[in-house]
């Protein structure tokens, strides 16, 4: 008698928590996606300030009888990020330069962050053949560079550009993000591709600042607009199983500020893997495009991709060995990102 009350009991319980499931479910909305979005294509410059200063390089300097690198000596290493030397936060070259050349030969500490871990470390500077502090180490606190705008999102006013992260060009680590913006930007000139020299779309930016940077990731850079373009066009976001082989139109500024639409192949679907911006490989075919760049230029990262009237992706990559096929990240991967 007993068990059959005990399992009456299990069943009533489980029905129980079945309905606060539903109910639970039924109250939470789902999370919003973004389904619609204005498709970018225009140049733009991009000014991006480190969390503190990352080391690019270690270097050894006479002193006395003997070549010394304190920093090597004290365990800096090649790509960290210095966030404070001596509990006073650092935000420039210059300012570690200054504390570094006042320390008057007294321990440093070094508040340092190494592969997402936090450590601290003691250097002593020693004096150089010009009798000044000198660490042997060179760092750098900033970036600045042209990039293309991928996507508009018009009810968040914010956008999604590169298809890739900004990374040191030195240690080729990803840049920590204390602040940034980007700019108005225009093309003058052309660098054109060839097999194994890959060209750049040449310009400028101004001061006009046209939004901020607030995250830095391997697969892009992301931030808040200052103003939406009133004249964009909504395209539906393509889910990744939407994409297919064949006929697509990539949106580059090649002169001037206007983006202009040339045609592509998409010759290959990698994978829809969320977790990088290697998805699928383009072609450029246009005969235009491939006669002013001769393929694929630096610059160019974040175009968007239309395929079948929906935003398909954005390109990534160009091939070394072959300027005009490169890597496109799927459109749902940049937007969640």
């Amino acid at each position: 008698m007993a068990k059959n009350v005990s399992k009456k009991k299990l069943k009533l319980i489980s029905v129980v928590l079945v309905f606060i499931f539903f109910l639970f479910t039924a109250i939470i909305p789902a999370q919003a996606k973004t389904d619609k979005v204005i498709i970018g294509g225009e140049s733009f410059g991009l000014k991006l300030y480190c969390r503190g200063v990352m080391v690019t390089r270690l270097e050894s300097f006479e002193c006395g009888n003997a070549y010394v690198c304190p920093a090597k000596k004290a365990g800096v290493e090649k790509g960290d990020i210095i966030t404070s030397i001596n509990n006073t936060k650092v935000k420039s070259n210059e300012q570690v330069n200054n504390i570094i050349k006042n320390c008057e030969g007294n321990k440093l500490r070094l508040s340092i962050l190494r592969n997402e871990g936090k450590l601290n470390i003691e250097i002593i500077p020693e004096l150089n053949d010009q009798g000044e502090y000198y660490a042997g180490m060179w760092v750098r606190d900033s970036c600045a560079g042209i990039g293309t705008i991928s996507y508009y999102d018009a009810e968040t006013k914010t956008y999604g550009a590169l298809g890739h992260g900004i990374c040191d060009v030195d240690t080729g680590s990803l840049m920590t993000t204390d602040s940034g913006e980007i700019l108005s930007a225009s093309i003058t000139s052309i660098t054109k591709s060839k097999d194994n020299s890959i060209g750049t779309l040449n310009g400028y930016f101004t001061d006009d600042s046209i939004g901020t940077i607030t995250d830095n990731t391997p697969l892009g850079i992301h931030g808040k607009l200052n103003a939406i373009p009133e004249s964009g066009k909504m395209y539906d976001v393509a889910e990744s199983n939407e994409l297919r082989t064949g006929k697509a139109y990539m949106y580059s500024t090649l002169d001037g500020t206007t983006p202009q639409k040339f045609e592509v192949e998409i010759i290959s679907i990698c994978n829809n893997n969320s977790n990088t911006n290697r998805n699928f490989i383009i072609k450029v075919t246009d005969k235009n495009l491939l006669e002013k760049t001769g393929g694929i230029v630096q610059g160019m990262s974040g175009s968007p991709i239309v395929q079948n009237e929906k935003f398909v992706g954005a390109l990534t990559h160009v091939f070394l060995e072959n300027c005009t096929e490169g890597y496109g990240i799927l459109a749902e991967n940049i937007i969640s990102d």
